[in-house]
């Protein structure tokens, strides 16, 4: 039985999702402790410095004895290099901080005493199949990440069945809000959307916008994340997390400018720049959350529009960020987007 005084970790605890879960259970009264690499994440957005720790989840003997010293009894992994369009470039990084990583928490923790692991995946392990994408499809990822992800569900289903300790799986996409990385200029629309305006320049799209997506509020994933976490019947369970409606890219590059400009007319010079689109992207992607509303009452609050400005008054105060690129990708080829080899964000 999970109580409050149940010992709870979060990894990638400074970045986006993970800094507002850390917040939302630390203030329902939860003990809990957070780590992270900082490589994504920002220690502003750490709530309890006090149970803090810099650690980078590839370094197994320094997780191992972490681990060992804290003995959680339920680990939120959130932690992971997530860039579905740039892993095919970057595919070292996308197996060692995701699966390589996972394992290295998972390990220790299971021979410390683990009672519950709430892992963190992601649509993309779905691929380019009939949507709305169900949780009872098999994965078919299109990318290095999806795969990566899809490896670490098979991995924590296979050591719960032989070493016992309970699971969920939780399968969120296109997570925006405040405290998102507005700096990465490898994922996260809107958030690259909202900083080039906030840099004074228009933003690029790829391909012919028409790609759909559905769009999830921050608040009602870290929400319903927890309450599958802590309900015994989302055990064994993989869940998907997110909004219902969606819309394409040129339908979102709408919104986020009225909502930028606050109703005003646009400047021509806002107006979105095409760019050809990146291989492997898979063009429909969004979720249906039937069992979500079945088991934890799921349901969307923050409606897009709503949303987007209020994410969009929140980078206003941050202020334009300068776009932070890799020294070099693992590989390259003509199929790496022009965008991010000549770095024009």
């Amino acid at each position: 039985m999970m109580t409050k005084k149940t010992k709870v970790l979060i990894t990638g605890s400074a970045g986006f999702i993970g800094s507002h879960l850390s917040a939302y259970l630390n203030n329902k009264g939860f003990s809990v402790y957070d780590v992270d690499d900082l490589s994504g994440g920002f220690l502003r957005n750490v709530v309890n410095k006090k149970f803090f720790k810099k650690l980078d989840l590839r370094e197994r003997e320094k997780t191992a004895q972490y681990i060992k010293e804290l003995k959680p009894e339920i680990i939120f992994h959130l932690a992971a290099d997530a860039t579905e369009g740039r892993s095919q470039f970057t595919p070292f990084s996308a197996v060692d901080c995701n699966l390589v990583a996972y394992m290295n928490v998972l390990v220790p923790a299971i021979k410390n005493g683990l009672k519950k692991m709430i892992l963190m995946s992601s649509m993309s392990v779905y691929g380019a199949q009939q949507v709305p994408f169900r949780e009872n499809l098999i994965t078919q990822p299109e990318d290095v990440y999806g795969t990566s992800k899809a490896a670490m569900e098979t991995v924590t289903r296979v050591m719960s069945n032989v070493y016992g300790f309970k699971y969920v799986v939780i399968r969120p996409h296109n997570v925006y809000g405040p405290k998102q990385n507005l700096s990465d200029p490898y994922r996260n629309v809107v958030g690259i959307f909202i900083n080039r305006l906030l840099n004074g320049k228009n933003f690029f799209i790829y391909g012919d916008g028409e790609q759909k997506r559905a769009f999830s509020y921050i608040d009602e994933i870290v929400e319903g994340t927890s309450k599958a976490a802590f309900s015994r019947k989302c055990e064994g369970k993989t869940i998907n997390l997110g909004g219902d409606k969606a819309i394409t890219l040129n339908d979102l590059a709408k919104i986020v400018l009225e909502e930028f400009f606050a109703a005003k007319k646009i400047p021509a010079h806002f107006m979105p720049e095409y760019f050809p689109a990146r291989p492997q992207e898979v063009k429909y992607a969004y979720s249906n959350h039937d069992i979500a509303k079945k088991l934890i009452n799921f349901k969307e609050k923050t409606t897009l529009r709503k949303g987007i400005k209020i994410m969009i008054e929140w980078a206003k105060s941050m202020g334009p960020q300068k776009f932070r690129y890799l020294s070099e990708f693992d590989l390259e080829s003509n199929t790496t987007p022009k965008i991010w080899k000549d770095r024009l964000l």
